[in-house]
């Protein structure tokens, strides 16, 4: 269903759709465990050094964060969090860039 209505796996569409789906799940679960640790935005904030402001928008799922802010608000958090990386094909052309 999805190849028909977002796009066929390794189409830009379907590439951008399964990007944005995982940026919302990472929101969702940022705000789940700050909630089971009793934190408020701010709190979680101060403990990693940023605003309030910022907790906010990586809740909400926005995209502009750095993957070393999401990992300070994981570790301040006292959670785990774990990247997997896939190669999506075996060959490397030299020279891009």
């Amino acid at each position: 269903m999805k190849d028909k209505y977002i796009g066929e796996k390794g189409t830009p569409e379907r590439d951008s759709y399964e990007m944005e789906l995982k940026v919302e799940i990472l929101g969702e679960m940022i705000k789940k465990v700050r909630k089971d640790r009793h934190l408020t935005q701010e709190e979680l904030g101060k403990l990693v050094g940023v605003n309030k402001s910022q907790i906010s928008k990586l809740e909400r799922n926005t995209k502009n964060v750095t993957i070393a802010t999401i990992l300070k608000i994981f570790n301040a958090l006292k959670a785990n969090i774990r990247f997997s990386v896939d190669k999506l094909d075996d060959k490397l052309e030299k020279g891009m860039a």
